[in-house]
């Protein structure tokens, strides 16, 4: 979602997904390739009245070493090094936090259980909510926050503009109400505190990766610098390799845009492209197994 916004991507390369769109990359620039081969060889300008000079000239127009490529190359993979780990690093923090949301969520469900004479009722409903803020979340790092779940949020004025941290609050209130009312302890609402806080813990850390990312002005010169060294270097290679100077561009041209192309991918986890984390997935084993923690062992409700 979000990645795709910021790529501007046309419909068909939306429809190629991320390897397609790397090899469509590549294969224009293998087409760009031909023109410093097709230089090389122009033998046919005599039949237009060049001469022998005119054509050397021509010829030797634009040609580069490729040792000085090695050398760009160089520079340039340190600067694709950093560009990956630093993507990659967000993409598994991100992936950390929601396991940790998973654990949390079962945790709390077994302590509600355990913690409480609840009837299965009462249970349910500790369920819906426990279930509600992983799916709240989703949608609210995706920027497509679901009033359905709680219509009652559609007759507050103004309606909460959080709706995990509206959740999350719900959920204390009900714990400190136990407080109050005797149905807990002390201790027993500090061991259900330890994670009910790390709800919003969690939401704020994947905020700060959803809304901090990697330096526009380091993103730009990276992929300044791909774009100079995939220009230049057909011409470099054309005098040693003649022919395969095209599949060898390619090669490098499928290498050195995949791995800008995958960095910013996986640079931003919560959308809906395929590198993205699957937080449908995790909001349905969350659901399953809370409501089956809370539903088979909770006590009948007594007539």
């Amino acid at each position: 979602m979000a990645a795709d916004a910021e790529l501007n991507l046309s419909f068909i390369e939306k429809k190629l997904g991320t390897v397609g769109r790397i090899s469509y990359y590549a294969g224009l620039v293998g087409l760009y390739s031909l023109i410093p081969l097709i230089k090389n060889d122009l033998g046919w300008l005599h039949r237009f009245g060049f001469d022998e000079e005119q054509i050397h000239a021509i010829e030797t127009f634009g040609d580069f070493s490729s040792s000085l490529h090695g050398i760009i190359g160089l520079v340039l993979g340190l600067l694709l090094v950093f560009r990956t780990n630093s993507s990659y690093s967000r993409w598994w923090e991100a992936r950390k936090l929601w396991g940790k949301l998973v654990n949390i969520s079962r945790n709390m469900a077994i302590k509600f259980r355990e913690l409480t004479n609840f009837t299965k009722q009462e249970l349910r409903e500790l369920a819906d909510l426990l279930v509600a803020f992983p799916e709240a979340l989703r949608d609210h790092l995706r920027e497509d926050d679901d009033f359905s779940m709680f219509p009652e949020l559609e007759q507050i004025d103004p309606p909460p503009r959080h709706i995990p941290a509206y959740i999350a609050d719900l959920i204390y209130r009900r714990v400190i109400s136990w407080k109050r009312t005797g149905m807990i302890d002390g201790d027993e609402l500090r061991i259900i505190d330890s994670e009910t806080r790390e709800l919003m813990e969690i939401c704020g850390a994947c905020e700060r990766i959803r809304r901090t990312r990697l330096s526009p002005s380091y993103r730009t010169f990276v992929r300044h610098c791909i774009t100079l060294y995939l220009a230049t270097l057909p011409w470099g290679l054309v005098e040693d390799f003649n022919y395969w100077t095209v599949p060898l561009t390619v090669i490098m041209a499928y290498f050195m845009i995949g791995i800008e192309v995958i960095a910013h991918s996986v640079e931003e986890p919560f959308g809906l492209d395929e590198d993205d984390l699957d937080l449908d997935g995790l909001c349905i084993t969350i659901r399953s197994t809370v409501n089956e923690i809370l539903d088979r062992f909770g006590k009948q409700e007594q007539a």
